[in-house]
């Protein structure tokens, strides 16, 4: 602390009265009263500028001077048709891309027909058993025309062969397709919990989906390391941060240990974090993952193609802080946090709806969501501007700590043998549970405020008008489902026992799984052969 700072601190600050509140960020880390130039710990070098390594200021040298952000709106909801009409309302309201929501039943592995999709068929998100749930899906939209995410993990093998098998139909080179698949399975051992076999095979998979692509789909992003479902389950910024990137770091690994060369698949690797309210908090946050993964990129695997070590984020706003109370709230919450996302130099951004808590966004309010990001693009000035906030002497020190004290966990996941074994022993997941017990304390005592819900109250207020799911929306599914089964020859058994093949030689299951879905095999007929070869993964928290 320079000696101006700390004069200033004792005879201007200190005699003046501060509210009686702990000043600390939503992820509890304390923020000090002023920031000068000697709290900034980074070389000059590691800050840099734009487009150039370590990427701390942005990732291209004209961020949104040269392209705005894919603006994307996710929706799923009820069967394909219904999707799909709503893919056609926000593509013209000015959305850049589509971005997929899938249905429990589906994300979990299994067709409408099975008896543990009663009930949840079309509920959370869109139903795809088949791939003519596919076609319909996309029903007037060329996959080379659009870039598309799904949001898709243990059954996502089985969607991305659909897609491509979709593309061909339309005449589409995999070549030319554009987008992202989540394809995280390890966040979902941490934090989201939806699974078909254990870890090992799991990553095994999501190799084969990142060595297919580097070769057949160049365009194509076969797994986007998610922090955000980490977030969501309530760990810190800190943790979201340092636990996404061993994640990265053990799916780099497990493909080299494949034999890929790192600058061949590392280029197509994304990444997914959430926006949550502290503003400056996120700020930092995405400007260390980007420094923190291109120094790691570069020292541990020896990567050179800058693309290999530039970090490229979808974000999303975080469903965790939308409020049932006073949801017109939530509009503001949205706001502030995707203003967060810019400033933070996001390349994709996601802003929630202010009735997700409550229901599926209906059509008004995923409009006034896509409106806000339209705004803060058009209205607010700050794309005018490359890395605005660079310079900060808050936000520059809350970036060098937030990458130190990633850099000490990611340390730790290394000396328990990596993110594999880390997960075995239950280290990820037990941080994230005691920083959400930590929190819920908080906001109980009320320590911390959220605007709604434990101050400013609003006694009677009326719900607003929500999206509601018809019963006989199932039921439909259903017998689509089996009517599509139905009319199959048996070249569909064949394709999949040619799938079951691949899985025990550890051959690549992707062309197999391409077959598969145009011989008429479904999401479930496939993950049951995943829990036929691999087993069935039980969380050991629960055994």
């Amino acid at each position: 602390m320079t000696g101006r700072k700390r004069e200033w601190l004792r005879e201007q600050y200190a005699p003046t009265p501060e509210r009686p509140v702990r000043f600390s960020t939503v992820s509890d880390m304390e923020v000090e009263p002023l920031y000068a130039a000697d709290d900034v710990t980074a070389r000059p070098e590691d800050i840099g500028f734009p487009g150039e390594y370590p990427y701390t200021r942005g990732v291209y040298p004209s961020m949104y001077r040269g392209r705005l952000w894919t603006m994307r709106q996710f929706a799923g909801f009820g069967t394909a048709d219904d999707t799909n009409a709503r893919f056609h309302f926000l593509l013209a309201q000015g959305q850049t891309g589509l971005s997929t929501a899938f249905d429990m039943p589906t994300l979990m592995g299994y067709d409408a027909d099975h008896p543990r999709a009663r009930g949840e068929v079309g509920r959370e998100g869109v139903a795809v058993s088949t791939l003519d749930d596919m076609r319909a899906l996309f029903r007037g939209i060329r996959l080379d025309d659009v870039s598309t995410s799904m949001t898709v993990n243990c059954s996502a093998s089985v969607l991305l062969a659909m897609y491509l098998a979709l593309a061909e139909e339309q005449g589409v080179s995999w070549r030319a397709l554009g987008g992202t698949i989540q394809n995280d399975m390890l966040k979902e051992f941490i934090a989201q919990k939806e699974w078909i076999c254990p870890p090992e095979p799991a990553v095994r998979i999501v190799v084969d989906m990142i060595e297919f692509c580097a070769r057949e789909a160049p365009r194509w992003h076969p797994v986007s390391v998610s922090g955000y479902h980490i977030r969501e389950a309530g760990s810190t910024a800190v943790q979201e941060l340092a636990f996404t990137l061993a994640d990265g770091l053990a799916y780099v690994q497990a493909a080299v240990a494949r034999g890929l060369a790192v600058d061949d698949f590392a280029p197509r690797l994304s990444f997914f974090f959430n926006l949550h309210n502290d503003f400056l908090e996120e700020v930092a946050k995405l400007r260390a993952a980007r420094r923190l993964w291109a120094v790691l990129m570069r020292e541990r695997f020896g990567a050179r193609e800058p693309r290999s070590l530039m970090l490229r984020t979808h974000a999303q706003t975080a469903g965790c802080s939308l409020t049932a109370q006073q949801p017109l709230n939530n509009v503001v919450r949205v706001a502030l946090q995707a203003l967060a996302g810019v400033l933070g130099g996001v390349q994709s951004l996601h802003t929630n709806s202010l009735d997700e808590t409550l229901a599926l966004p209906s059509e008004q309010a995923a409009m006034v969501a896509l409106r806000t990001q339209q705004i803060i693009a058009e209205e607010s000035g700050v794309t005018n501007v490359v890395d605005p906030l660079g310079g900060s002497w808050a936000i520059e020190a809350l970036t060098d700590r937030m990458e130190r004290e990633a850099l000490a966990y990611i340390r730790r996941i290394d000396e328990l043998g990596g993110m594999l074994r880390a997960i075995e022993v239950g280290f990820p997941q037990k941080e994230i549970a005691d920083a959400a017990y930590v929190y819920q304390r908080q906001l109980d005592r009320g320590e911390k405020i959220v605007v709604g819900v434990n101050r400013y109250q609003q006694p009677d207020e009326r719900p607003p008008e929500l999206l509601r799911i018809p019963l006989e929306v199932e039921a439909k599914q259903v017998e689509r489902v089996r009517r599509f089964k139905a009319q199959r020859d048996g070249s569909a058994a064949a394709a999949l026992d040619h799938v079951r093949r691949a899985a025990i030689s550890g051959s690549n299951l992707m062309p197999p799984l391409v077959a598969a879905v145009k011989a008429g095999c479904t999401v479930g007929e496939v993950s049951d052969v995943y829990r036929e070869v691999f087993g069935e993964y039980r969380d050991p928290g629960w055994v």
